[in-house]
């Protein structure tokens, strides 16, 4: 019988989940300011990070147009594109066209108020624009200057633009995606190389921070979305570089764990990981082949690699028996990894996220903003809610009073010039 999920068809999902934590914030990056230039996902999600840590994350965007990700529709949600909605809570709007001569003049009135900027522009167009970090460093010393490209600031690729789907496809994780060699590449389900640079970024401007701290001085800080891409393949890059031997897509079946896959129960499928010899031992018990437990030739992960499929072909005709709950429950008694095989309308309702708290919504003109909270606990604390995802500039006038203490004439001669 086919899983059902446990919430109200006649209702959106995000209708059901449990409202925001009532409990103060996450506040250890209290009193860092952070401009963030950028658009799409990679450096919306690196600022998302650090204002779940407390940062005080100002969104620098374009008059009219706004974040790329703010048009990535349908699904829309109250007018926004859900896409945003998932990168963008904590953070205020400002518009500015930093373009002009005096928008550049403004933004750079908030660099010298700032402590960190986030710019996902190829080198050249920061030059051209005023915001490298040779012209930044200038206006304020103590910046830690953040770039996402997606070849790097230097080298013959510099210039070329790129998404996470083209930094999959170069690092080498789309080869080894998907069920063989015959048959299409992958991409991943998630757009892996933009939180994986992100997270990249926020670790980076959060350790230089911890320096600038201690020395005085700021950073000038180049993240490449394809080399993020590229290191996430070094447990596969690694031992190909150590032994010759090319990993090809296998649909997850050549792990160097000997048993470490996907296998059909007699509805639906599990994963299953048996990743040493006290775990393959209470595995054999649990599924009432103590013989195989006691086989010489399968007494080390080496020697069960060489019988890699007469012990799959075992293993999945005694899975085929019995239904997935059947052997989760048991293999969950014996402390053998294993676990389903998630579609997401399962994955946000599981009562081990829930209880996490992992997954709420926030109320906004009577619709329900669904968020994935940072899954990280300090001191048993894990609430980040502070704030929607903005609207379009909605803060603008406020940050430049709040930010530079500037008066309603000055930011009105802006408006008037169209710079807002």
């Amino acid at each position: 019988m086919a899983y059902t999920p446990d919430y109200d068809k006649s209702m959106l999902p995000s209708e059901q989940l449990s409202p925001a934590p009532d409990a103060a914030p996450l506040d250890l990056l209290a009193g860092i300011r952070v401009l963030d230039l950028t658009t799409s996902i990679a450096g919306p999600y690196a600022s998302l990070l650090l204002a779940d840590f407390g940062a005080e994350v100002l969104k620098i965007e374009r008059p009219g147009r706004g974040d790329d990700a703010r048009a990535w529709g349908p699904p829309f949600l109250d007018g926004e594109s859900l896409w945003f909605l998932s990168v963008n809570r904590n953070k205020h709007s400002l518009t500015l066209d930093y373009a002009q001569p005096a928008g550049l003049e403004a933004l750079h009135a908030l660099v010298k108020a700032a402590d960190v900027i986030l710019i996902n522009q190829v080198a050249r167009s920061q030059r051209k624009l005023g915001i490298d970090y040779a012209r930044l460093k200038a206006v304020n010393p103590r910046l830690v200057h953040v770039s996402i490209t997606g070849f790097g600031l230097v080298g013959t690729k510099s210039d070329q633009p790129c998404y996470d789907l083209i930094a999959e496809g170069y690092s080498g994780v789309m080869d080894l995606t998907g069920e063989s060699p015959e048959r299409d590449p992958q991409k991943v389900g998630t757009p892996a190389a933009d939180l994986l640079s992100g997270a990249d970024a926020a670790m980076a401007a959060m350790a230089a921070l911890i320096d600038r701290n201690r020395t005085g001085q700021g950073h000038e800080i180049d993240i490449a979305m394809v080399e993020s891409m590229t290191r996430f393949m070094t447990p596969r890059i690694i031992p190909y570089l150590g032994s010759g031997e090319l990993p090809r897509r296998s649909g997850g079946t050549d792990s160097v764990i000997a048993i470490y896959q996907t296998f059909h129960t007699a509805d639906h499928p599990i994963t299953l990981g048996l990743g040493n010899d006290a775990i393959w031992k209470r595995f054999c018990e649990a599924i009432g082949r103590i013989d195989m437990a006691n086989d010489a030739r399968f007494a080390n992960n080496a020697g069960r690699r060489a019988c890699r499929s007469e012990i799959v072909r075992e293993v999945q005709a005694i899975l085929l028996k019995k239904p997935r709950a059947h052997w989760l429950d048991l293999f969950a008694c014996a402390r053998i990894p294993s676990g389903p095989i998630n579609r997401l309308d399962q994955v946000v309702t599981d009562p081990t996220l829930a209880e996490r708290g992992l997954f709420y919504a926030t109320r906004r003109n009577g619709a329900a903003i669904p968020q994935v909270g940072l899954g990280i606990r300090f001191n048993g604390k894990f609430n980040t809610y502070r704030k929607d995802p903005p609207r379009l500039g909605e803060d603008t006038r406020r940050t430049f009073s709040s930010w530079l203490g500037w008066s309603d004439e000055a930011i009105q001669k802006l408006d008037d010039a169209g710079l807002l």
